[in-house]
């Protein structure tokens, strides 16, 4: 059996307790240590998820010779610099989504990427989970025919603390879409046809209450095949079962319904009766898949699935969105 992959995460939040948790299905094939900048926090994420070291600072993770690869799950503020400093390490890199607050960020790690010759993965879990693989399987298989329009629907009302880091977007990169709508974006562009153009729409802000984010987005958008989609995303509406909602594919052959989770898809072609389809429960975010991609690139060398180039393509549409929704605002 191999040697495991030494896997150090940089930061010791609510994100990270939840990588640890899928991380535990890919058994001996990976090793966990934790940095933060209180050793005491990183010492008990080791105990908890039986990690091989506790860091004392990021740096000190990112410069020991067991490291094989870091995990970025700090605020996006503090991505390109973590990054930048595990690559010239020799190290090789998941950073969480949204990965940089700007382009200029994105190149600049390309660039640093291959002249260290490392894996960079984006953490777009949401490419991986077994709802988005069971959409761009059915549409590969032509099962509605030509796609007309895309509707999706992630609504909920989900607020954050007033304390929550995500309330400053110096911190965070942008409001609630930037932070959270781009997983998505990702799966409205990563199911066959690709977005070409997209434009925002923001509602007007709630000054109310200790989320003070703008929460709310829609989003309308241009395939290259002439079909054309919305994506509808809020924190602040509620919702059936507190997230419980439906989206559909709608074809010139048929209609797919799904849950927007990825609990249940409904697939109907004409002429024939509706077929219920299970993607999966297992891995039903997609985590587990991420990181088989990411240790399968690292021993490898082929490029993972949610590689850099692919994180791009979001960011150029999250661009357009952001500079429509501020022109209507």
């Amino acid at each position: 059996m191999p040697r495991p992959v030494h896997i150090a995460f940089l930061g010791c939040g609510f994100i990270t307790r939840v990588h640890c948790g899928h991380l535990r299905r890919l058994g001996p094939e990976v090793a966990v240590g934790f940095a933060s900048r209180d050793l005491a926090k990183a010492d008990a994420y080791r105990r908890d998820f039986g990690g091989f070291a506790a860091w004392d600072g990021y740096e000190a993770a990112i410069d020991d010779p067991r490291v094989d690869a870091v995990v970025i799950a700090v605020p996006p503020r503090y991505h390109l610099e973590l990054t930048l400093r595990a690559l010239a390490a020799g190290r090789h890199v998941l950073v969480e989504k949204p990965a940089f607050p700007a382009m200029a960020d994105y190149l600049t790690v390309l660039e640093a990427r291959d002249r260290a010759g490392r894996v960079v993965i984006v953490g777009e879990n949401d490419h991986y989970k077994p709802l988005a693989v069971t959409l761009r399987r059915l549409l590969a298989e032509g099962l509605v025919g030509d796609l007309v329009f895309a509707h999706f629907t992630t609504i909920a009302h989900r607020l954050k603390a007033a304390d929550d880091w995500r309330n400053d977007e110096s911190m965070a990169g942008g409001d609630a879409f930037f932070e959270e709508g781009i997983h998505w974006l990702h799966v409205a562009g990563s199911l066959g046809p690709t977005i070409v153009r997209a434009h925002g729409y923001r509602p007007a802000v709630s000054p109310e209450g200790p989320d003070r984010r703008a929460k709310s987005l829609l989003v309308s958008f241009t395939y290259d095949s002439g079909a054309v989609g919305s994506l509808y995303y809020s924190r602040e509406v509620p919702s059936l079962l507190r997230g419980l909602r439906l989206s559909k594919l709608f074809g010139r052959e048929g209609v797919i319904t799904f849950e927007s989770n990825g609990g249940f898809v409904v697939a109907r072609r004409r002429g024939q009766l509706p077929r219920l389809i299970l993607p999966g429960f297992r891995d039903i975010r997609g985590y587990q898949a991420m990181y088989r991609d990411f240790v399968n690139g690292i021993r490898t060398g082929q490029p993972p699935e949610m590689r850099l180039e692919r994180a791009i393509e979001d960011q150029q549409l999250m661009d357009q969105i952001m500079a429509t929704a501020a022109e209507v605002a």
